[in-house]
């Protein structure tokens, strides 16, 4: 088979920017264009080299594609691997963008748009890779199951959790999984590049406060004011500072980190040597501990009118083993006068960086760069791995990308200006393409 006819990078771009300029902006409950022109297109999209797939709809319009890809050539005694993407992505505001953000540009060698990096990158590489060997005959390993998901951007509630609700069927069979957010490159050095693998992420915990007082008149005293005790709340739990929690993928990650830069690190000490990793630092000191951050507030409809009752969004994440400790400090700093509420509680997600999986992805990371070392992380977001989860399924992060040393990649999930370079999708369809063959 020549390089000519099997070619797994080869519509990478092209699908990428296609998905992006297909909107799928999740506002929220009942907000949005919801996801079924993409899941039509990725439907499509495997129709065309002949791999059949279903659509699931939690309800009209947030759509989730699930198909079987089991051609001759498998190994039938393995169990499927599961690869999964989500459709949906976070709103843009086009105005503070240098391009549409639903415009699939490319610019200064990015594909720009919402959906880059937060995942229409990695799903494009699943299929630029699926497609190829669908056409060329050359089959994976092992057989694949593909889920491109609803609404993982509003918590999987009508994507993944509810498919796992509804329909475990679709993965019940798989045993291990990739999807994010890892197998991005962090630059050490010209010779050493860390491609971190998410092994763990946070739990979440979105809670409301609720602070009930007495109303009345803006001129007049007030001590049951609700205004002033949910603002006490806030500020507490705002400035808190937490203390660390160093789980076994932090603590694997810090002694990888420690080895490269061939420093000691203080556990105790991280934050500080963790700046010279730049702006990856942010979502790795994030994951030192748990963090609650005030995220809304809601009060009163008038300036000389006190309300009975003031609210407040809290978004909170907890370590592998840190739920308790985190519910019972919320509870201490909002004081007895206000209560919460829990809008979404998810468990914090935790596998072992080993095995045969991750020997696959080392080994096929290197033959693609010879500077690369995997290393295992912890990620303060969450991801659709919660939901596979509850059915055993061992979940890595793990959709490759080369990046420059200088790309501020953190700071485009959810970002202004979102962006990925075109020969990083390239990087990641080959990397994706020789792990399909071994994994």
């Amino acid at each position: 088979m020549t390089e000519a006819t099997y070619a797994p990078d080869r519509e990478v771009v092209e699908i990428c920017r296609d998905m992006i300029r297909i909107d799928t902006s999740n506002y929220g409950p009942e907000r949005g264009p919801g996801e079924r022109a993409a899941a039509e297109h990725v439907a499509a999209l495997l129709d065309e080299v002949g791999i059949a797939s279903e659509l699931f709809e939690s309800e009209p319009g947030r759509t989730s594609v699930v198909a079987r890809w089991e051609p001759a050539g498998v190994d039938p005694d393995v169990a499927p691997l599961l690869v999964h993407g989500h459709l949906d992505v976070v709103p843009a505001n086009a105005d503070d963008w240098a391009v549409p953000p639903f415009s699939g540009e490319i610019k200064d060698g990015c594909v720009w748009g919402r959906g880059a990096v937060d995942m229409k990158d990695f799903n494009a590489m699943v299929l630029s890779v699926v497609r190829a060997r669908a056409v060329a005959g050359v089959a994976p390993r092992r057989p694949i199951r593909l889920v491109f998901t609803a609404d993982e951007e509003a918590g999987s509630t009508k994507g993944a959790q509810w498919l796992v609700d509804h329909h475990p069927e679709t993965v019940r069979d798989c045993t291990e999984a990739i999807g994010e957010v890892g197998g991005f490159s962090l630059t050490v050095k010209d010779d050493l590049r860390l491609y971190l693998v998410q092994t763990a992420e946070k739990g979440l915990a979105w809670l409301n406060l609720i602070a009930d007082g007495t109303a009345g008149h803006g001129s007049m005293r007030n001590a049951d004011n609700a205004v002033t005790e949910l603002a006490g709340a806030v500020a507490r739990i705002g400035s808190y500072a937490w203390p660390h929690r160093i789980t076994e993928a932090q603590r694997a990650f810090l002694e990888a980190v420690s080895d490269a830069f061939e420093i000691e690190l203080d556990p105790d000490e991280a934050e500080q040597t963790l700046t010279r990793l730049g702006s990856i630092a942010r979502m790795v000191g994030a994951t030192m501990s748990n963090t609650a951050n005030p995220t809304m507030l809601s009060a009163g409809y008038k300036h000389n009118v006190i309300p009975g009752r003031a609210t407040a969004a809290i978004d909170g994440r907890f370590v592998p083993g840190g739920e308790e400790e985190f519910f019972a400090t919320i509870s201490q700093l909002i004081g007895d006068k206000v209560r919460y509420e829990v809008v979404s509680r998810q468990p914090s997600v935790e596998t072992q960086f080993s095995g045969a999986l991750v020997e696959a992805m080392q080994s096929c990371l290197l033959a693609e760069d010879p500077s690369a070392r995997a290393v295992p992380y912890l990620m303060s977001g969450g991801t659709d791995a919660k939901a596979w989860d509850r059915l055993g399924v061992r979940c890595f992060g793990f959709a490759p990308l080369r990046l420059p040393a200088d790309l501020d990649f953190v700071g485009m999930f959810h970002g202004v200006d979102e962006r990925v370079p075109t020969d990083a999708l390239e990087f990641g369809a080959r990397v994706l393409d020789r792990f399909l063959a071994v994994a």
